[in-house]
This record gives C-alpha cells, structure tokens and sequence, in this order.
C-alpha cells in the first residue's frame, strides 16, 4: 500500500492522528491506509464484478495476514495486529461496508440499513481504533458505536454532491418520506425544495450520537481519547457549518479552517 502516513496526511482525522505517541500513530496509519485502500475498490467505477473480486481478493489478503504471512501490502499491519490484539472480524466488516457499496448504488436506504452500513465502513474502524487508544472494551466499543455513526453521517451530509455524482444518496428514506420526498434519484433529491428538513432529521440523530460519545469520553482517562476528542469537535464544527450555511443550492464546499483546528488541538490535545 502506499505510504500510510502520507495516505493519513490527506484525511480530515490526520490532526487527531498526529498527536499520538509513535507506536499508536503508526498503528492507527496502518488502520487507515487499509480503509482508503479497500474504499478505493468500491469507489473505482470499474464493471462490479471486477470490484467484488478485487474486495475478495482483499478477504484473502486479510486472511493471510492473520495466519502471519500477509502480502507485501499489508505487512505494516502486522505489528499492530500483534501490539493490540485488533480483531480479524472488525478489518471484515470494512470490506462488508465497502461491498455494500458495490452490490447497489444506494439510494436512499431505510435506516436500518443506513445504521449497518454506518457500523461496517466507520464503527467497525472506530472498533480497531479504541483498542490502539487503550480504551476499555466496554467504554471502547460504545465509543467506536456513537462516534462512528456521529462522523459517518456527518460525511454523509457534507458529501451529498460528490456522492450524487456517482449516482448515491445516502439519506434515509424514513427522513425523506417524512418530509413529503418520495424520490430517489440522487439529483431530483437534491433539488427538492423540502431537503432542509430532511436534512435536519438527519443532523438530530448526528448531535445524540455526538452526546453520547462526548458522555463516554469524559468519564474515560485524558489520555487515551485525546484523538477521538479532536476528530469529534473537529466534525463538530464542520456540522456547525454546514447547518448555518443549509441545504438550498449553491452548496458550497464546507471545511475547519486552520484557526479553528487549532484551537480544538489546544484545548484537547494536550494532557
């Protein structure tokens, strides 16, 4: 795989990563580097065999990994699989995640299948990840559970161009058909008048996901969530954003800016 700390550099959670101690930040650059790879498959645009192919190529690769002679791609990921007993199954679901969006074009999915989707391609990281913070299990897995889903969806919101122009909507149908939206077709969803407030149905189940996250984290030891800290304000601010500036065309881009991020690193960064 290429670089995983170069790969990291270009996410939105490379601030959270960095502030780890060596050890950990290698680990979680591994984590990440996986995940963009096996997402590259699924985004690829290539004929769906290919990529369900490709996607089980990568369960092999996985595989083989945990029988200790992984591929050459993967082989930075052996010292963390070692270090902090990382689950086979959890590296699984991300491929499932990815295969999801291989199968089908996803169009407004119930939410049922929203929240599955949610737990495999982000709660599933969010899993491995807590255990290189040295998290409890228990405070671990519920965090991985709330912030996952928080920053997933937040994605979900602030990607809503980009995804329709691969033919995706990942709003849920419930929050549509509540708001008289009956379409699915990405773009005539995106220009339906009532988007605001399926919009914001949307952004409420993101802030409770937020709170019970920010719960865990505050009874939880300083230094093992300072990462998970900064990347939930730091998608704090970016949901900020996209809700004062709202749903109707122009959508312009929404990002934290270096000020802001700055100020979140040091106020949570620092133990």
């Amino acid at each position: 795989m290429e670089n995983a700390a170069r790969r990291a550099s270009r996410s939105s959670f490379y601030a959270g990563m960095r502030i780890l101690p060596r050890p950990q930040r290698e680990a979680v650059f591994e984590i990440y580097a996986f995940c963009r790879a096996v997402d590259d498959v699924a985004d690829d645009g290539g004929p769906r065999h290919v990529r369900l192919a490709a996607l089980e190529q990568w369960r092999a690769d996985l595989d083989a990994l945990y029988a200790g002679a992984p591929p050459p791609h993967l082989h930075g990921l052996l010292r963390p699989v070692r270090d902090y007993s990382l689950a086979h199954g959890d590296f699984s679901a991300i491929i499932d995640g990815m295969e999801m969006d291989v199968l089908s074009d996803m169009r407004a999915p119930d939410l049922a299948t929203l929240d599955l989707y949610c737990d495999r391609v982000a709660s599933a990281v969010g899993r491995l990840c807590v255990r290189v913070f040295g998290l409890g299990a228990t405070d671990g897995i519920a965090l991985a559970h709330h912030l996952g889903r928080a920053l997933q969806l937040t994605n979900i919101l602030r990607d809503l161009d980009e995804d329709a122009q691969i033919g995706r909507l990942y709003l849920p149908r419930e929050a549509l058909l509540a708001n008289g939206i009956t379409e699915t077709e990405p773009v005539a969803v995106l220009s339906h008048p009532d988007l605001d407030d399926a919009c914001a149905y949307l952004v409420g189940r993101i802030r409770d996901h937020f709170e019970e996250a920010d719960a865990i984290m505050q009874r939880s030891p300083r230094k093992a969530v300072r990462t998970p800290r900064v990347m939930a304000e730091a998608y704090k601010a970016i949901l900020d954003h996209l809700v004062a500036r709202g749903w109707s065309r122009p959508r312009p881009p929404v990002h934290v800016g270096r000020p802001q991020l700055l100020w979140i690193l040091a106020r949570y960064a620092v133990i």
